[in-house]
């Protein structure tokens, strides 16, 4: 089933927008130049891909890569469902259950990320990564599979792996997944405040504002999981955190790698001014504060640029608010798709497609305009993709390239959901966080 976009977004941009003008966070007016192609095709209908299954406030979907094709669904308060990947099914049961340790009071906080370990078929390790209270931090914890129930968590296995103290309660990241090397990557945020108020982003001594590389098979004395002997900052003298595999970030809301390339691919939501894609390496330097994207951020114009990367791709405001990182499709479903990186906007609903090779331009394409809260992407084992809406409906794509008239569409919900990992929440006088809230009201087809 596929139905029309409600025309509403446009008003829903300019009251956005008319909000953080009037609160005086408006970025530099000065446009990017954004090297590469521009392409539109909106060649894909969005479908729901479990019609008989609903979640509540869906912010991830993984795989367990154990051979049983299951799929397993995170709830931002504290809960992950699973169930049988069949477009028929309409039973999810809960996998872990973990509400009472995690704190989801915050836009941005909760139960963010899920990663299964690469032998958990034989060993049984998951690992989530969550916002706790009292104090505020981020959360890297472990749980075992059941001995007698392949579909539920011992809660009682819980092992602290890491903890991060947070200091505001947006920016948390909250991807976790392991690489083919075996380790974990942690996408941290800057810790919160409008425009790293505490330079986060460019302190090597602290585990904000980075992508995090650790060893959890291989403890260190101390510690719950190990430092990998070619982290960037490994043995390093001057106080940098070892953990650090790349720095400069403001918010990284997902990240993936490309299981043919081994390339990492992450989206970093901006601030007032762009979004931004990035092809992440050991040891590099994102820009976040200095530069948002391909702007400079602070100062505002003649930063200093010296030893920062820049974005393959960035995107301003007239095409979302914030970025969701996806993947690199691998599946057979989509020809069409193939080797291209399938991202989108929370904000906006618009998903696309980049093309990159390391050497050319990227080149970006409009798949689909839709209006979904697009909280995350997900594959199953056979590589093929899916559309997570905060809402709690799971997406996927049916191609309709080869017909003759082809326009982007969407399924719509019938909720009013406010923005849960914001790139303009501000930080009001005395430490109190305000956000600014973009209200997305869809309208349901009859």
């Amino acid at each position: 089933m596929t139905v029309n976009k409600p025309s509403i977004r446009g008003f829903i941009f300019i009251l956005t927008f008319l909000m953080i003008i009037m609160l005086g966070f408006v970025g530099p007016s000065v446009a990017p130049t954004i090297e590469g192609a521009v392409l539109t095709q909106d060649a894909f209908n969005v479908e729901v891909a479990f019609p008989n299954l609903q979640f509540s406030n869906s912010v991830d979907l993984q795989n367990a890569g154990d051979g049983t094709n299951r799929l397993f669904v995170v709830e931002k308060e504290g809960t992950i469902r699973v169930f049988n990947n069949d477009h028929d099914t309409s039973v999810a049961t809960v996998f872990l259950d973990i509400r009472s340790a995690v704190s989801a009071i915050g836009l941005e906080e909760g139960l963010l990320g899920l990663a299964f370990h690469p032998d958990y078929a034989a060993n049984g390790y998951l690992y989530v990564n969550y916002i706790a209270s009292g104090p505020r931090r981020t959360v890297i914890e472990r749980y075992k599979v059941s001995a007698t129930n392949p579909d539920q968590a011992d809660t009682s296995s819980a092992l602290t792996i890491l903890e991060i103290p947070q200091p505001y309660s947006n920016h948390n990241g909250g991807q976790i997944a392991f690489g083919s090397d075996g380790y974990l990557y942690i996408a941290v945020g800057d810790g919160g405040g409008s425009g790293d108020p505490h330079g986060h982003g460019q302190d090597k001594t602290t585990l904000l504002g980075s992508l995090l590389r650790i060893d959890v098979d291989n403890p260190d004395a101390g510690l719950n999981y190990g430092i990998p002997a070619d982290n960037p900052f490994f043995g390093n003298l001057d106080g940098f955190a070892e953990e650090i595999f790349a720095f400069g970030f403001r918010n990284p809301w997902r990240f993936s790698f490309d299981p043919v390339t081994d390339w990492l691919w992450l989206a970093d939501v901006g601030q007032s001014s762009l979004e931004e894609i990035d092809i992440v390496e050991s040891g590099q330097n994102y820009g976040w504060n200095v530069k948002e994207g391909e702007l400079c951020f602070n100062p505002p114009s003649g930063c200093n640029e010296t030893g920062l990367i820049s974005p393959i791709w960035n995107y301003t405001r007239d095409q979302g608010i914030s970025v969701t990182g996806g993947y690199v499709f691998r599946g057979s479903r989509i020809p069409e798709l193939v080797g291209k990186y399938i991202y989108g906007d929370f904000g906006s609903g618009l998903i696309w497609s980049l093309e990159y090779d390391g050497v050319n331009p990227a080149i970006n394409s409009e798949l689909a305009d839709t209006s979904i809260n697009i909280a995350s992407f997900g594959v199953d084992e056979d590589g093929e993709l899916y559309i997570v809406a905060l809402a709690g409906t799971i997406y996927r794509f049916e191609s309709t390239a080869t017909t003759a008239t082809t326009t982007g569409t969407t399924t719509t919900d019938t909720t009013t959901t406010t923005l849960p990992f914001d790139p303009t929440t501000l930080l009001l006088a005395g430490g109190i966080a305000g956000v600014v809230a973009v209200v997305v009201i869809i309208i349901r087809r009859r």
